[in-house]
């Protein structure tokens, strides 16, 4: 492949392309000198530069979540490894199948305090499903394919350390074809667990199904599911690209972002059905008359009490399942689907009056008219915090849509660096990047690798000067909020020294055609949007004790939720009644 001796790196490299790899995330370093050389000398496989390794593992995370396949990052001995592992975190949790390549020291340092060392198998291995260390070219390409397996297998992050120094020796094993890397097993359960799932579903006279990211590629069952039971259907953040649209039986989502009836169709219920999720919020489950189905069987039972815990592929159990299941009246679908065009109502009206001429303009009017002038296939990713609110209760979703965050790991920053990684996918396809001032902070740098690659991100910043979501915790918890302001930035104009086209909005007026040159630009762009801190949003479902809490704290108005075209799809429902 390369006509010269063929040296570990070279090897690895080759395995990589074996296994559909097309590019590697990372920044370059001494110890990954010997795989940054091997790239170079190949057309396979590109090098994408970062400014962090943080943003390389999460562009990776997006390029998995994006495709099913893997993606690979890498970060250098030290700390290289220590940038690298937030996003590799974020990969692990997200199910992305990622490999991480963790440069080490020199191989014969290591033990010694020398300079940069770490020990990255200890390092990584909350981080990942798999971390080994290639001590000696006899171990490649072995223990790559293994990496690699374990990633798409386990869906989630592999990490393989290898020191500079071995990456740098003669390969000593043929490196051959090795087989085809096979993603994890699906399938029903046994007819037994079947037929005895039927048989408690049958029992019960009102269902509510609640979904996740685990009914993917599986929608169309779940909506048949409902159509049997005429179950009203909730869904996670994860799961609202997939089952939110066009679907007769919504009612919304529940948890810290959560809107509709959702929460009320759960705990109302007779039997709620979990499918696909590993939800982690306890309280808002009612922790009783639960059945939950996940391909995952260290998911069951580790969120709520269940009466029967189902390891199975959420399509396919629904597949068996259906021929032995009794057709449901649709008394209580009705009254939740009623229930939920109230709730939407209540909180449109709070959201909307006027809000078109509110100084400083109100996130949720940047929300809602981004969700108007997005493209249909566009490509979100969100950071965490406040921006989650705003996707998830505007952010309408098609079929064609995609909505990525760090929606387990919670870190800050990621919105960006996810938008480089779906950007440079596929460059035709509109990525927008929502990002919150102290998330974009984070990652400042990112910036200059939009440029850099001439990737056509478009960064929505919704600019509070302030750490919004740590506000609102504080004020629940009774207390004033302390230390989450912070000065005024002028995003646009640095994001403008860094080469980017970039437009600066205050007035509601102005915000409509700004977007609207910010998504039409041809490269990367930059839309600074100066946002009221002051307006929060707060979960639907909260104690007495928070809402005292609130109360006390609260010395300006918040307000209680903002639900974007919801409502239409709502009242279209409540008017459609399935029978």
């Amino acid at each position: 492949m390369f006509g010269r001796s063929q040296t570990v790196a070279d090897q690895l490299v080759e395995v990589l392309v074996q296994a559909g790899v097309r590019r590697i995330y990372g920044i370059v370093g001494d110890s990954l000198n010997s795989l940054s050389d091997a790239i170079r000398r190949t057309d396979e496989i590109e090098w994408v530069h970062v400014h962090n390794e943080e943003a390389a593992a999460f562009a990776a995370a997006a390029e998995a979540q994006l495709t099913g396949r893997l993606a690979v990052c890498a970060g250098s001995c030290g700390p290289g490894n220590t940038h690298l592992i937030q996003g590799v975190f974020d990969a692990q949790r997200s199910g992305a199948p990622v490999l991480a390549i963790a440069s080490h020291i020199i191989s014969t340092e290591i033990g010694t305090g020398f300079f940069q060392e770490t020990d990255p198998k200890r390092l990584f291995e909350q981080a990942s499903h798999w971390t080994e260390l290639v001590s000696s070219p006899e171990q490649m390409p072995r223990l790559a394919r293994v990496g690699i397996q374990a990633a798409v297998g386990k869906r989630g992050a592999a990490v393989l350390v290898v020191p500079g120094d071995v990456l740098a020796m003669d390969a000593t094993v043929e490196t051959g074809t090795g087989h085809a890397v096979a993603g994890p097993v699906v399938g029903a359960p046994p007819a037994e667990v079947i037929e005895d799932l039927a048989v408690r579903i049958n029992a019960a006279e009102k269902v509510a199904i609640f979904g996740g990211i685990g009914c993917t590629g599986a929608r169309d069952e779940v909506l048949r599911l409902a159509g049997v039971l005429n179950a009203p259907v909730g869904h996670t953040l994860r799961g609202k690209d997939v089952l939110q649209y066009d679907n007769p039986y919504d009612v919304g989502m529940s948890g810290l972002l959560g809107y509709g009836s959702c929460y009320e169709a759960m705990h109302e219920a007779d039997l709620l059905l979990l499918l696909g999720t590993d939800f982690p919020y306890r309280q808002f489950l009612p922790q009783k008359n639960t059945i939950q189905i996940d391909i995952d069987p260290s998911h069951l039972g580790r969120r709520t009490a269940l009466e029967l815990g189902v390891a199975g592929d959420v399509g396919a159990t629904i597949r068996e399942l259906l021929p032995k299941l009794r057709q449901k009246d649709g008394k209580f679908l009705e009254r939740m689907l009623h229930k939920h065009v109230e709730k939407l109502d209540h909180v449109v009206e709070a959201y909307t009056r006027d809000v078109d001429d509110l100084v400083p303009i109100h996130p949720e009017y940047v929300a809602r008219v981004l969700d108007e002038e997005a493209a249909d296939d566009a490509v979100f990713t969100v950071d965490t915090g406040m921006c989650c609110s705003w996707a998830a209760r505007f952010i309408t979703p098609n079929g064609r849509r995609r909505i990525l965050g760090s929606f387990v790991h919670g870190t800050m920053a990621n919105a960006l660096p996810h938008a480089l990684g779906a950007s440079k996918l596929d460059p035709r396809r509109q990525v927008i990047s929502m990002s919150g001032d102290g998330g974009l902070a984070m990652l400042l740098g990112e910036l200059l690798t939009a440029r850099t690659h001439q990737l056509p991100v478009k960064v929505v910043v919704f600019n509070n000067s302030s750490l919004g979501m740590v506000r609102l915790e504080m004020m629940v918890a009774g207390d004033p909020p302390y230390e989450t302001d912070h000065d005024a930035v002028d995003f646009a104009a640095i994001a403008r020294a860094a080469g980017l086209h970039t437009v600066r909005v205050e007035k509601p007026g102005d915000l409509r055609s700004a977007l609207r040159s910010v998504l039409d630009h041809d490269g990367p762009a930059l839309l600074d949007v100066v946002t009221d801190p002051n307006a929060l949003e707060i979960p639907p479902h909260i104690t007495k004790e928070e809402a005292k809490g609130f109360a006390l704290a609260a010395g300006k108005t918040v307000l209680a939720g903002g639900v974007g075209q919801m409502l239409q799809l709502a009242r279209t429902n409540l008017r459609n009644i399935p029978r």
